[in-house]
């Protein structure tokens, strides 16, 4: 949770943001969340009623203050998914709750934000297809899930392919990688991929995950990634977008390095990648 505390500071001491780039999300309508998520599972959480399986399954311990923070996640992807209409990119600092599934939390996720916007978004926005494109180390299982009968969102997910989740989902395109891929090797691949992914696919609408557990010093990750590479990364997916007038969402997703100093450069990077390609 610290590196949400860190971030915002850091990019307004670097000069790559002020304070007024920032907003305050709000919760969103319940509606929006309960077109995502089973109407029991969201009640169980509010009254934080989950079994003790159900909460050992999430990994955080059950309290009002983790239930309004993911409520306001979610509150920050939707609004800043608005935004990213008008001016073609928006981040969130959390976000990238790829492991929720409708009726579940797992993985320290309990609400799946982009899912949630994705939805939002084709419900009440001129948006016909969208793309999400999931880079974090870990398979984006509760979203492949969601969506898996969803012909409007196409579900991409890059991933660690012995890395959790053990029991994958099927994303609309996965791409497993081995053990300790290092830059050239993924951003050759993701190289190749994407540009013909937009090209068959042609969505409206890109959400982006961009986690930075796939850098060599992540003790979760199992890839090996330089910093440089998880910044070029980034900046491909950024210059691709905008070269396609394609509007995105980028959520932060995961990052656990020992030492919280280079999560909070990998995800300072992000944001200069996305400065040096809008311009902003």
């Amino acid at each position: 949770m610290e590196k949400y505390e860190l971030l915002p500071n850091e990019l307004i001491n670097q000069g790559i943001s002020k304070k007024s780039d920032f907003f305050e999300p709000i919760y969103p309508k319940l509606i929006d969340v309960t077109r995502i998520h089973k109407e029991e599972y969201i009640f169980k959480l509010k009254k934080l009623k989950l079994s003790k399986l159900e909460i050992r399954k999430i990994g955080f311990p059950l309290s009002k203050e983790l239930i309004n923070r993911e409520f306001l996640i979610v509150g920050g992807t939707v609004f800043g998914a608005c935004k990213a209409l008008t001016h073609k990119i928006s981040m969130n600092i959390a976000g990238g709750t790829h492991h929720s599934f409708s009726d579940k939390g797992e993985g320290f996720c309990l609400l799946n934000d982009q899912a949630i916007a994705a939805n939002y978004l084709l419900n009440n926005h001129s948006i016909k297809k969208i793309l999400i494109v999931d880079l974090d180390v870990h398979q984006g299982n509760g979203t492949a899930s969601i969506f898996k009968s969803n012909n409007q969102v196409f579900t991409f997910s890059m991933h660690g392919s012995k890395n959790y989740p053990f029991k994958k989902e099927k994303s609309d395109l996965d791409i497993g990688l081995k053990d300790r891929t290092s830059d050239y090797e993924y951003l050759t691949i993701l190289k190749q991929t994407l540009p013909l992914l937009i090209k068959k696919v042609k969505p409206n609408f890109i959400f982006y995950l961009s986690g930075v557990d796939v850098i060599d010093s992540d003790k979760l990750g199992r890839l090996s990634l330089s910093l440089n590479g998880c910044k070029e990364r980034d900046k491909f997916v950024f210059a691709l977008c905008k070269k396609e007038n394609i509007p995105i969402q980028c959520s932060m997703g995961g990052g656990y390095s020992k030492n919280i100093n280079i999560i909070v450069e990998a995800h300072t990077n992000t944001y200069k990648m996305a400065k040096e390609v809008y311009n902003t």
